[in-house]
């Protein structure tokens, strides 16, 4: 397959914001499921990594003892991890730049497509040039009816709107909602390990541990 475009998930991807997520969690854990075990939370925090904010907000009213309004966890959520940001640097992933330095050698198209909010994008891009890298080429999960990963959705739409068959794109995913979406959209799909769980991304085509793992001119040209 001679492959044309990557398309590249942000948060824990390209962007080191996973651990912010991870303590936004913690933290809405802490408030509205106090009655659960600290084990029973860190599985919620595993099942929640890479999923929507809309999605598990829903997923974190299910296991309040009392009943409570998705929407309200969502602007705490959404407040807690954006005042975390402002607090500590917000950096790429290790090696990314260079990376997409050699995308664009191999005159490849890119693109991000992501589970974040309209809302989450924009700050991040307070903190991070990524239009340097992708141009207006940045699509979040508002664009698509809030369409989350694992449905296919958002790669589909990045896809279209770059002009390649989703069968010509590599998708560069951390988790395994994006993982079965880049599948679901029928592109080859590669896990980068950023939060070292190899064993949560058995079903990508090949994981990578860092950016560098990556061979662009063997990938690009395989058959």
């Amino acid at each position: 397959m001679n492959y044309k475009a990557i398309i590249f998930d942000m948060d824990g991807t390209i962007v080191s914001t996973e651990l912010m997520w991870q303590t936004a969690t913690q933290n809405i854990l802490d408030k509205y499921t106090s009655h659960l075990p600290q084990e029973k939370k860190e599985e919620i925090k595993c099942y929640l990594k890479g999923v929507a904010l809309y999605e598990s907000c829903k997923y974190l009213a299910e296991h309040a003892p009392a009943p409570i309004n998705p929407e309200e966890i969502l602007q705490e959520k959404l407040q807690l991890a954006h005042d975390l940001y402002d607090m500590h640097k917000v950096t790429f992933i290790p090696h990314f730049p260079e990376f997409h330095g050699k995308v664009r050698e191999h005159n490849l198209k890119c693109a991000i497509a992501t589970n974040a909010i309209c809302a989450t994008v924009e700050r991040t891009l307070q903190h991070l040039p990524l239009r340097d890298f992708f141009g207006e080429h940045i699509y979040h999960i508002d664009m698509v009816g809030k369409v989350s990963k694992p449905n296919p959705d958002i790669f589909l739409h990045a896809a279209k709107m770059i002009d390649v068959d989703p069968k010509e794109c590599i998708v560069i995913e951390d988790s395994i909602h994006g993982i079965r979406a880049a599948k679901a959209a029928g592109m080859y799909c590669i896990a980068i390990n950023t939060a070292n769980d190899r064993h949560l991304l058995q079903q990508a085509d090949e994981i990578v541990d860092c950016y560098q793992e990556i061979d662009l001119t063997k990938l690009i040209y395989k058959k």
